[in-house]
């Protein structure tokens, strides 16, 4: 990214208010100062995410993700820092400076930039093929699937030429060289063929992503060549696991849901249908990022995979890693047709509509599709499909739940709900009491040696805790620095980040009197140390301490740092060190002045 100055950055920042910029993704409550909502960066039933207005941080006391308003928008939107800072200049309404990049970010965002641009281009050329005399049978095969001309332009559908070659030429010509075309993923270069298509023969779906920029392809081939659908290979554009097809347009439905389906014309039809909310997964089969991706834009997700085996086996996978990010899954029934292009073609889209009414709750839906592995006329078959699904009924860990889905299958399946609820009550018994043998089992196997390794672990976890605890209280009530800047100063805080966090701190006290924790977040680039840093402004203080309860804690944590300071600094001291040993000697005084004297909040 650009480099820009640490005045802009702070202007910026300072401009989008963190609450109003989380809002528009986390419904938050407020409790005191603080406000809390569900964690969007991991699955969780009770809020754990903090949002603090004073601190213009946030902080996950669950999953440990933080940092300020920057960090918020490229953890949740994958942004890069610089896509983060345009886009909150862009909603605050400041104009960025023009700045130049360092010789490395410029060659990485040029990089970027040409790849944008070949596939931008690839995609207008195949755009345009398929309105020559070239792609007739393409448009032919998009015309018999009966998708208008409107549909064709809107999702920039095309024709890659049946000479394998004719992209790369076409690119060449463009003036683009073997190795950036290399890297799109579009062409193949070898010594024996020279330059060759990925793609040639086939009709093109071009794969964009949320801000609408071309990122990768794919084909289904014209004839009976293989495979029938091809892809793009993963590049520094185009990771599948991070995009869906459609969810450039789906993000900004008003329906309450997503409906997820299998393949592209699925989505199209879809999207022609006036169901505009529809996305699918990039020929793979759908995996925990693609969840996390979901999860941004909505809580609910419709499955409309096809109806056939391979589409209820897609089902049963989706399912499980869809309600892990907290996403509530309803499945659509669409028999006697076999995927939603047939069924609006045979029924309509109001049809449709009355489908997805209909749709059945995923955890009902596997117990269906789990019934059709017995014989419900046999009393044995038929009393082990009602162990197994009390097995599935002890996933449910809230009892509210679990009692409304016992009464449920109860019902459905003519079993007494108390009968139902007694099966459950043993499964739950049995893997309690597994996972209570496990667990004993794990700490007997642990023994002595456990012990003695966590002698050393607990010490160094009670310091960093301290000089995390002492940090909180700084920036927290800022007239500390003051009362102990005699005792501790930055050098105390013997953890590398917290060191370089202490002396950021201490220099901003020093300077305006006032500590802005925020903006230290933006000066730090990796994402991981950012959340650490949100970490250290966020360590736990009991709310209910009395006042001298606070005061002894506060003189405690500030004696041990210090102690731990001089023991860490007297082992790395050099024997002929004596301006070290000067220091030393000074500070154990300090430790003395310090142990017999009274520092109040």
């Amino acid at each position: 990214m650009p480099l820009y100055s640490e005045d802009i950055i702070e202007e910026v920042r300072s401009r989008n208010d963190i609450v109003d910029v989380i809002s528009q993704y986390v419904r938050l409550t407020r409790k005191g100062s603080t406000y809390f909502g569900l964690c969007p960066f991991h699955n969780e039933k009770t809020g754990s995410f903090s949002v603090s207005p004073n601190k213009q941080m946030y902080y996950c006391f669950g999953c440990h993700a933080g940092g300020n308003v920057f960090t918020f928008l490229m953890q949740y939107e994958n942004f890069t820092f610089g896509e983060a800072l345009e886009a909150l200049a862009e909603r605050a309404g400041v104009a960025l400076p023009k700045q130049e990049y360092s010789a490395t970010q410029r060659m990485e965002a040029d990089k970027r930039a040409r790849l944008l641009e070949i596939n931008k281009e690839a995609a207008k050329y195949f755009f345009m093929l398929l309105r020559s005399e070239r792609g007739k049978r393409a448009m032919e095969y998009f015309k018999k699937r009966e998708l208008s001309d409107e549909t064709i332009k809107k999702f920039g559908l095309g024709y890659s030429d049946q000479y394998s070659d004719d992209l790369y030429r076409y690119l060449r010509n463009k003036g683009y060289e073997d190795e950036i075309l290399k890297e799109s993923g579009l062409v193949t270069i070898d010594e024996r063929r020279g330059g060759h298509d990925k793609f040639w023969n086939r009709a093109m779906f071009p794969i964009m992503d949320v801000h609408n920029k071309v990122i990768g392809f794919g084909g289904r081939v014209m004839g009976d060549g293989e495979p029938k659908y091809l892809n793009s290979p993963e590049t520094k554009i185009f990771d599948k696991s991070r995009n869906l097809y459609g969810l450039n347009f789906a993000r900004t439905t008003k329906k309450p849901q997503l409906l997820l389906c299998e393949g592209y014309m699925d989505v199209i039809a879809l999207h022609q249908a006036g169901f505009d909310n529809a996305v699918a997964s990039l020929g793979t089969a759908l995996t925990s990022g693609h969840a996390n991706l979901l999860k941004r834009y909505t809580k609910d997700v419709y499955l409309t995979y096809d109806s056939d085996g391979a589409g209820i086996k897609a089902a049963l996978r989706a399912i499980p890693i869809l309600k892990e990010v907290g996403i509530t899954t309803k499945v659509i029934n669409m028999k006697p047709y076999k995927d939603p292009d047939e069924f609006i073609k045979a029924l309509g889209a109001e049809a449709y509509q009355e489908r997805i009414d209909q749709a059945e709750n995923s955890f009902l839906f596997e117990v269906r599709i789990l019934e059709q592995e017995y014989d419900m006329h046999d009393p044995e078959s038929k009393t082990s499909f009602y162990n197994e699904v009390a097995k599935k009924l002890c996933g449910f860990s809230e009892k509210l739940a679990r009692d409304n889905y016992i009464e449920a299958v109860a019902a459905k399946y003519m079993i007494a709900a108390e009968d139902l609820r007694r099966l459950v009550n043993q499964y739950g018994l049995k893997e309690g009491l597994a996972g209570a043998a496990s667990a004993n089992s794990d700490r007997q196997q642990s023994g002595i040696r456990g012990n003695e390794k966590n002698k050393g672990r607990k010490k160094e976890d009670g310091m960093k805790q301290s000089q995390k605890l002492l940090l909180t209280w700084l920036i927290e009530n800022t007239g500390l620095f003051q009362k102990i800047k005699k005792y501790i100063t930055p050098a105390d805080f013997t953890e590398e980040i917290y060191h370089r966090v202490a002396e950021l701190l201490f220099a901003q006290y020093e300077e305006s009197g006032t500590v802005n924790p925020a903006k230290i977040v933006s000066m730090f680039e990796n994402e991981e140390e950012q959340s650490e840093i949100a970490g250290l402004f966020n360590a736990t203080i009991p709310a209910a301490m009395t006042k001298e309860d606070r005061d002894k804690a506060l003189k405690e944590t500030i004696v041990r740092i210090k102690e731990n300071s001089i023991n860490h600094r007297s082992k790395e001291l050099g024997p002929t060190d004596m301006e070290g040993l000067m220091k030393l000697v000074q500070d154990k005084k300090a430790l003395e002045e310090l142990e017999r004297m009274h520092i109040s909040m």
